[in-house]
């Protein structure tokens, strides 16, 4: 199948599947598809769906995040993990604020010149709030790619320039088009398309998919491990920073030792959270920043 036919098949199939979240919406602004593009970092769809929504009553616009200090948007951020998120958030709007007039800009290297926006995020904003025609290339795209046009089992750890070449050369050259065949493919990796148990049969490609064709031949690479996450300084971190988002008054170091029992392991998690700049020292108390 021509290039031009696989994304208008999996647009087809897009437009007849997709699911309804809020961040696609035609009302959707820039800044809010920017916050769900940060949120979806390594984070379910499902979890990011009521703290986007949460967020945005909240934060409209990047001048009323600019306008709270960093701390609130670490607290709201609440469980979704990888808080370091929510002060490249902060920051981002910030700097929006600053250099932009509170408007996210449409220009890709604008947007890449934010505070803790990358490659992937700055082409995502691009095409999907601005309908522009660039490569958005994430795990699922990279997998779809893979098994459909190359026959193997994924895409590899992490997106390269020959990804970004193969997933450009099936975009239409309209920019409209482009950008929902865009989320088209990402949208048939993350529910159809999966890493470990595809859907073949309800997969629109099914009949030109290499993979398939091939005899859906494993993996060649490494196998990736699930990471554990109870018992991590992870899960130390996440805890230490929940008793500091439940109160609006300094808490005392004395409060956090009765977190988790391990001495040294908690001493590195605030540690970390000091240095990471979530956490605040003062007087022997700890609060969130600002």
């Amino acid at each position: 199948m021509a290039s031009l036919a696989l994304s208008q098949t999996v647009t087809r199939w897009y437009d007849a599947n997709a699911r309804d979240l809020p961040w696609r919406q035609p009302d959707a602004s820039a800044w809010g598809v920017l916050v769900s593009e940060v949120m979806l970092q390594q984070t379910q769809v499902s979890r990011v769906d009521p703290a986007w929504r949460r967020w945005m009553e909240r934060w409209p616009t990047p001048a009323h995040l600019a306008a709270d200090p960093p701390g609130e948007a670490i607290r709201a951020w609440d469980r979704l993990g990888y808080p370091r998120r929510a002060l490249r958030l902060h920051a981002c709007a910030t700097a929006l604020v600053e250099r932009h007039g509170g408007e996210v800009p449409d220009d890709v290297d604008e947007l890449l010149a934010l505070p803790g926006i990358g490659m992937y995020t700055a082409r995502a904003v691009a095409a999907f709030a601005f309908r522009q025609r660039h490569p958005v290339v994430d795990t699922n795209v990279r997998r779809v790619v893979a098994r459909v046009v190359d026959g193997t089992a994924d895409g590899g750890a992490a997106t390269t320039p020959a990804d970004l070449r193969a997933v450009e050369v099936l975009l239409p050259e309209d920019h409209e088009a482009a950008a929902r065949a865009s989320v088209a493919f990402m949208e048939l990796g993350a529910v159809i398309c999966t890493a470990r148990a595809p859907r073949c049969e309800e997969c629109p490609l099914l009949a030109v998919c290499a993979w398939r064709i091939a005899g859906s031949p494993a993996s060649t690479g490494p196998s990736r491990r699930t990471q554990r996450y109870h018992g991590t300084d992870r899960h130390v971190r996440g805890l230490l920073l929940a008793v500091l988002r439940a109160s609006d008054d300094p808490v005392p170091a004395a409060r956090l030792d009765l977190v988790w029992d391990d001495e040294v392991q908690r001493g590195r998690a605030l540690r970390g959270l000091l240095e990471d700049g979530l956490v605040r020292e003062r007087a022997g108390t700890f609060t969130l920043p600002g």
